[in-house]
């Protein structure tokens, strides 16, 4: 986001204002400075701690307990020193600080409110179970509703995505996290009020740096993990120009029919993988093959036709895969047993395999090659249920149509600029023509040797 637009920078403008009033009732008299000078060092340290905007969440019990323990002013306050102060990977710097600044503010001070709305006891005493759970789970709830509306604002207008998809699921995923740090920010709070005193309140803290760092662990192992795919993709993209990011799309197609279908997160990742990698065995055909212009020979057509074994032995001691190696391994198997490398029939075929294929196919129709144009989306799909049953998996094929219907689809993302992240594409397809030597009973799309 290093050119930020007018109306984003003018979004956190205005969110920075209401931030600013927000806070501002807590600067005159009568703020226990002490409690927030001590609630935001231990905010701060924990954002300078930590490298990762997953990880700095791991302190929000400290923000949470402030809003249990003061007005929501001064709540609010307590949330700036540390997230001006935070670490800033990407630029412009200065605008990510004041925008997770302001956000927080806003974030407390509206937890702060609807806190004191259920009469919470605040500043005046210790808070009371089990009455303190209603008022406490109200300030959860806006916490985290103010957080998913102004992360869906900001995707608006920084970086353009449709305002119909921008806040969709956005607080049930961020309402289940809020909510342990609430308890935990409780927790905080009925310490700090005993007759023990703050430094009561910071054993609190050793969990929360033990969740610290098995975040920054997983992050760590994660970017290891995107790094590696990265890398393999972009060598496939390098020897096959024609195919330049089918690999992202067809994993972004796999993991629309994963959802459609309920599959959990889990699983939706590995087929995210799978669709991803699918064509990494293409490293070891020539690659004056893959670039051909004619027709191919049998001969010819039999070394490509390795491809799926190549890419099941490179990535057979990548532990993380998991079944995604079989769908690398599978993908051109057909139902009917007329695919390769092995004739398999249908739910012989694995399931992830049977996800990818459709997937595979759905893309090399939809994308637009130097030889022809692409399909529009209707046509592609129309050809998929012809073939349903036969070639692929009908239930994987509705799957998809499915999807497609709510979110749409982007033919246009590439390798270069498509992140590893499967968030629904939105947007028409372009439109192609058969390809000169293409097999006639099947369109070019469904041939196994050129995607």
């Amino acid at each position: 986001m290093r050119s930020v637009p007018a109306r984003a920078r003018g979004y956190v403008l205005c969110v920075a204002l209401g931030g600013g009033a927000c806070v501002a009732p807590a600067l005159g008299p009568g703020t226990r400075w002490t409690v927030v000078a001590l609630l935001a060092a231990l905010y701060a340290g924990g954002e300078r701690a930590v490298r990762h905007g997953v990880a700095a969440r791991t302190f929000f019990p400290v923000l949470l307990a402030g809003v249990f323990l003061l007005p929501p002013a001064a709540a609010a306050l307590v949330a700036v020193p540390g997230a001006l102060c935070a670490r800033v990977e990407r630029r412009p710097r200065w605008l990510r600080r004041a925008w997770r600044a302001a956000q927080l503010a806003l974030a407390a001070w509206a937890a702060g409110q609807a806190y004191a709305a259920l009469e919470g006891p605040g500043a005046a005493s210790a808070p009371h179970f089990p009455y303190v759970l209603l008022p406490a789970a109200a300030a959860v709830l806006a916490f985290a509703g103010v957080l998913a509306a102004l992360d869906g604002g900001i995707l608006v207008t920084a970086e353009r995505v449709p305002a119909r998809t921008a806040w969709q699921g956005t607080l049930p995923r961020s309402l289940a996290p809020v909510a342990v740090h609430g308890l935990a920010g409780l927790m905080m709070a009925v310490l700090w009020q005993s007759p023990y005193g703050p430094p009561a309140a910071l054993l609190v803290l050793l969990p929360m740096g033990v969740s610290c760092w098995v975040f920054a662990q997983y992050h760590r192992e994660r970017a290891a993990h995107q790094a590696t795919i990265r890398a393999l993709v972009q060598a496939v993209d390098i020897k096959d120009r024609y195919t330049r990011g089918h690999s992202e799309r067809v994993g972004r197609a796999a993991v629309l029919i994963a959802r459609e279908l309920g599959m959990p997160d889990e699983r939706v990742e590995v087929l995210r993988f799978a669709g991803i990698l699918h064509d990494v065995g293409k490293l070891g055909v020539p690659t004056r093959l893959l670039r051909k212009e004619g027709p191919l020979t049998p001969q010819e057509r039999r070394v490509i036709e390795l491809h799926p074994e190549y890419g099941h032995e490179m990535v057979r001691g990548i532990g993380f895969l998991g079944d995604a190696r079989a769908a690398i391994l599978h993908h051109h198997e057909r139902i009917d047993g007329s695919g390769y490398p092995y004739g398999l029939t249908g739910t012989q075929i694995p399931e992830s395999a049977r996800v990818v294929a459709v997937a595979d196919a759905f893309d090399a129709m939809t994308s637009s090659r130097s030889y022809r144009r692409a399909r529009p989306v209707p046509a592609a799909l129309a050809e998929l249920r012809r073939c349903a049953g036969a070639q692929f998996d009908a239930a994987m094929v509705g799957a998809l149509v499915r999807a497609l219907d709510r979110h749409g689809w982007d033919s246009e993302v590439t390798a270069g600029s498509a992140p590893l992240d499967d968030v629904p594409p939105d947007g028409p397809a372009p439109a192609p023509e058969a390809r000169p030597g293409a097999a006639p009973h099947l369109p070019e799309a469904f041939r196994p040797l050129r995607r």
